[in-house]
């Protein structure tokens, strides 16, 4: 089981804590672009990091998370991602 909590510290700035089993902390961009793609879904951005999160902690454990990154690069790792992580909201 995990633990996730996102705020955003500046616009398009967050910060991601997560605990699962050890805690760890990342600091994630996502520009308006990116986010605009999910406004039909009705999605703060903060949920959409938070389910982006959840999307990686199925595919890999919380201390392989990059500690900084632009949310883009997702799906440099995980080529599904853009179209999977619509099924987490």
């Amino acid at each position: 089981m995990h633990n996730i909590l996102v705020e955003e510290v500046s616009p398009n700035n967050f910060k991601v804590v997560v605990t699962q089993g050890s805690t760890t902390e990342h600091h994630v961009t996502a520009s308006k672009d990116f986010l605009n793609q999910f406004t039909k879904y009705n999605i703060s951005p903060e949920n959409i990091v938070k389910h982006s999160f959840e999307f990686l902690l199925d595919r890999e454990p919380n201390t392989s998370i990059l500690r900084k990154f632009d949310i883009n690069v997702i799906s440099n790792y995980f080529p599904e991602y853009t179209e999977t992580i619509k099924e987490y909201f």
